[in-house]
């Protein structure tokens, strides 16, 4: 396999894609909204995960004193493949990693029981922000059904209170670039006979990569869905390029759907370096200005000109 390049795109309407810890849409000092890789690589782990797929780096649970605490890595590892000390061999250890589709496909630091394992991922994102220029930020108060159960102890009438906020962006668009680079895993190959990311292993990330985050409905990220997807696979190994996400251009103008994206720009930057170009989009809420290939990205299915 040679490298691949593309862009994912999310659309967020009446959601929160990536939260920082005050509850607000993650973004920079100077106020641009942003996803991170973090947001966009758990609801691919989560899908593959409920597929039946061995994924190591999410987070499960065991009782501890009467209580319910995450397990630590190592003990997410015995869950998943066999006991560790610090007899097991660095060989072993390594072979059930790169069993894991999640490890396979994104890397994993692994240091557990004298083990000091690192693997950079075949497949890296970059940050995935928000191309649309009129996102507000809504704050909606829930009232709690219960009377606040604090209020006697405070001194103060018991009665209906405020439990907390939800906020949400009313619409937010979000490219995240990534590229693929095989070759990463080439030093594994010699130690270990499954560290080639293969022609399966993409097919297996390129599935998540066009319907995870629509799949992934938990309250906040209901709304949030996969509107967009490239993928470029380049003719030769010698092949580099830049962040894609940086070439697609997105109307922000337009009063109402549907949305335009226009890759005028990133066709004549990957000109002639490609050896095959797939476009995924929701034809619905979106009009994409291009030559290339275009697919329907839920049905898969080719979108006729």
């Amino acid at each position: 396999m040679n490298r691949i390049y593309g862009v994912i795109g999310i659309k967020a309407k009446m959601a929160n894609w990536n939260a920082d810890f005050t509850g607000r849409p993650k973004s920079t000092s100077n106020g641009d909204i942003f996803g991170s890789d973090k947001a966009l690589k758990y609801p691919m782990k989560k899908m593959w995960e409920n597929e039946g797929e061995k994924v190591l780096f999410m987070k499960s649970w065991k009782e501890q004193k009467g209580s319910t605490v995450p397990k630590q890595l190592g003990e997410r590892y015995v869950y998943l493949f066999d006991a560790i000390d610090k007899k097991t061999e660095t060989k072993e250890v390594m072979r059930n990693l790169f069993s894991a589709i999640d490890v396979k496909n994104f890397g994993a630091t692994f240091a557990e029981e004298g083990q000091n394992i690192s693997i950079t991922g075949a497949v890296q994102f970059g940050q995935g922000f928000n191309k649309f220029e009129d996102t507000n930020i809504e704050v909606q108060d829930i009232l709690s059904p219960f009377m606040d159960s604090k209020a006697e102890a405070k001194g103060k009438e018991a009665k209906q209170a405020t439990l907390g906020t939800k906020i949400t962006v009313d619409e937010a668009h979000y490219f995240y670039g990534f590229s693929i680079n095989p070759s990463s895993y080439n030093e594994y190959n010699e130690i270990v006979d499954n560290a080639e990311y293969t022609q399966a292993d993409y097919e297996a990330f390129k599935k998540v990569a066009l319907v995870s985050a629509t799949a992934y409905s938990t309250n906040s990220k209901f709304g949030c869905e996969n509107e967009f997807a490239l993928f470029v696979e380049c003719k030769d190994d010698k092949t580099y390029l830049p962040d894609l996400s940086d070439y697609v251009k997105f109307d922000s103008d337009s009063d109402s759907e549907p949305r335009t994206i226009d890759l005028t720009e990133l066709e004549a930057l990957i000109d002639d370096v490609y050896e095959k170009v797939e476009v995924y989009y929701n034809p619905f809420k979106l009009d994409v200005i291009t030559n290339l290939e275009t697919f329907n990205i839920f049905t898969q299915k080719k979108i006729e000109s």
